[in-house]
């Protein structure tokens, strides 16, 4: 069975995509370039918004979750892991990140990408303050 959330959020002049470590999408509109780690802004969604069905399997130890990140023909598939520690409480953010840390942002760990990882062809697409992205969730439970 999977569950599936999906947000919506746009591209910004600033995005970097750069971090090592992490991968970040925000319901904030400006962006610094300082937040290397993020990858879309605008967001309709952060992990406090997502549904209940979503976050409790996404609560399963070791359950497998992806991220699908399209910019117009473009995608980028990010494999991460749910943790029964996940606090899944911040108003404005969601964090894929490559090590086990947990905050209140973090949406998944382990992840196989960081924001550094993700094909410059799609970065090119997501530093364009116009373009629409698509953010597919999927909780393989």
């Amino acid at each position: 069975m999977e569950i599936t959330e999906i947000i919506f959020a746009y591209g910004h002049k600033n995005i970097q995509a750069a971090h090592v470590s992490t991968l970040e999408i925000t319901k904030e509109a400006q962006l610094s370039k300082k937040g290397n780690c993020i990858v879309a802004v605008s967001a309709d969604k952060a992990v406090a918004d997502l549904s209940p069905e979503f976050t409790e399997n996404l609560r399963k130890e070791n359950v497998r979750m992806t991220m699908l990140i399209e910019a117009g023909e473009v995608a980028e598939v990010v494999n991460a892991f749910g943790s029964q520690r996940l606090i899944l409480e911040h108003p404005t953010d969601v964090v894929l990140r490559q090590s086990s840390y947990i905050c209140s942002r973090t949406l998944a760990i382990r992840a196989d990408k960081a924001a550094c990882d993700l094909s410059r062809k799609l970065v090119k697409k997501l530093r364009n303050s116009e373009q629409k992205v698509k953010i597919t969730l999927t909780v393989k439970v």
